[in-house]
């Protein structure tokens, strides 16, 4: 099965949190795309994909005009996307994105989550390694439309996709992160037969390690300390995942 089944094994090693920190994560990802590139979505293409993101996650229409709004308000000010590594208790890595206006504030705070949850604060290098970072796409087939999978997997290579796969009614399309542009400009070419559901970036752990039931409940604490935080965006860590886990996150 390859690198596919690999990926799909580990997929819910990023904990997506509820729905409200879903929501904040990609409101912060439109206003910062709108800032940046615009808020027309015809001519930002990073934002086109953003509202699909939006979209897939049932988040309300006026949520995502106050985003917009947002970035184009002059009180928005500039963001900087920062990773923050570092290690949790039982030797657990983990890989802190951000989204921040203010580093200095941001900083602390991680640091502050690590050192009070037996965990420390890593410098830059020092646990990225263990995360393979790629760009996910999943789409699927418009009714009344046919798609050749076999053949769709080879043009998909042609844009620099390394793997595709259909699970649960979708297609998962999975690349290096530099091919983030060109597997979307594909998907839109083919927007007569496929529609984009979302597409972002993630990191799947080379290695995993596992831990009992007290380990995991010590270690959530550090979890939900950094998820909980504003500024933070994506939170990876190397934790073997049981089915059983992984079915009671999904609720």
């Amino acid at each position: 099965m390859g690198r596919a089944f690999e990926y799909r094994k580990a997929r819910k090693m990023k904990r997506w949190g509820n729905m409200s920190r879903t929501f904040t994560k990609i409101g912060k990802e439109i206003s910062i795309s709108v800032k940046s590139t615009g808020p027309d979505p015809q001519n930002n293409t990073h934002l086109r994909l953003l509202l699909q993101n939006a979209k897939a996650a049932n988040m309300p229409k006026d949520t995502v005009e106050r985003a917009i709004k947002k970035g184009i308000g002059k009180e928005m000010g500039d963001y900087k996307e920062i990773v923050y590594e570092g290690y949790g208790p039982f030797g657990i890595a983990i890989l802190v994105e951000t989204a921040t206006d203010n580093s200095t504030r941001t900083v602390a705070n991680v640091r502050s989550y690590f050192n009070k949850n037996n965990g420390s604060l890593g410098t830059s290098g020092s646990v990225e390694f263990l995360f393979e970072r790629h760009c996910i796409f999943k789409a699927r087939v418009r009714e009344e439309a046919t798609v050749d999978m076999e053949e769709l997997e080879f043009e998909v290579i042609d844009y620099g996709g390394d793997e595709l796969f259909e699970e649960d009614g979708e297609i998962n399309i999975y690349g290096a992160p530099e091919a983030y542009g060109n597997i979307q400009k594909f998907l839109e070419e083919k927007d007569d037969v496929l529609e984009i559901i979302s597409g972002e970036f993630d990191r799947t752990p080379v290695e995993t390690k596992e831990l009992n039931e007290e380990q995991r409940t010590a270690l959530d604490k550090l979890l939900n300390k950094l998820e909980d935080d504003e500024d933070v965006t994506n939170v990876y860590h190397n934790i073997r995942e049981s089915e059983e886990t992984e079915e009671n996150e999904g609720e």
